[in-house]
């Protein structure tokens, strides 16, 4: 099973969390560059940032060795972090969406809908047990992913059509920035941070992203953050 993929638009996606639940004070916002003065204009609260980076060789390869660095280590992923595998292709603007917010319930108080009954079965589940119940029709959160995802600027590909692109989730958790990913095994940890640096420090990583393929232009970022500043 492939979805269209969700396209990196806030207003896109700042639609599809409102239709799960997440009340109207939170929505998505453009991160227009990585210099200080541009983070500056991202409301605050800033309570997740999205990358969408190219899926280029280079990028693959850097994965790939993560991953085995990962498995080397055998370490147990942490019991805080809300982590869920992504299991079917094209549902990686989703499922960094809800990383970014079941990450942040101290902050958001999920109105009853989809996404609450979603976490409430999912919590106690195993990394790839959560992937799975996403895409369980009775989740109804996918059917909400296929029809955003006819929406935004551009035309809808279709559904079996390669995609090269990928979203990953920057959140705060305890003092650490993690970055999760669905397409690897356990939340990756990149050290101290705190709800006012967040958006900095995760824009350091996004840097590293972007030298490792410096021919690459096409990054995005978007925050999830408060609709005004608070």
């Amino acid at each position: 099973m492939a979805l269209v993929p969700l396209e990196s638009n806030p207003d896109v996606m700042t639609k599809f969390i409102h239709k799960v639940g997440v009340p109207q004070k939170w929505s998505l916002h453009d991160v227009y560059g990585l210099d200080p003065e541009l983070l500056a204009m991202v409301p605050k609260p800033a309570l997740a940032l999205i990358l969408l980076y190219p899926e280029s060789e280079k990028a693959k390869a850097y994965n790939a060795e993560v991953e085995a660095k990962i498995k080397e280590e055998g370490k147990e992923p942490p019991k805080n972090v809300f982590h869920m595998q992504q299991c079917v292709s094209n549902a990686c603007g989703t499922v960094a969406l809800i990383h970014a917010i079941l990450n942040n319930l101290e902050q958001i108080d999920l109105e009853d809908g989809i996404l609450k009954k979603f976490y409430e079965e999912a919590k106690d589940l195993s990394f790839i047990e959560r992937g799975k119940m996403l895409v369980d029709a009775a989740s109804g959160i996918i059917d909400t992913h296929k029809q955003l995802a006819q929406e935004g600027q551009t035309a809808a590909p279709p559904e079996n059509e390669p995609v090269y692109h990928h979203f990953v989730a920057f959140v705060e958790k305890d003092g650490s920035l993690y970055e999760l990913d669905g397409c690897k095994s356990i939340p990756i940890n990149h050290g101290p941070t705190t709800q006012e640096t967040l958006l900095t420090d995760a824009a350091k990583i996004c840097r590293e992203y972007m030298a490792r393929d410096p021919d690459e232009v096409r990054f995005t970022m978007i925050a999830l953050a408060a609709n005004e500043q608070q």
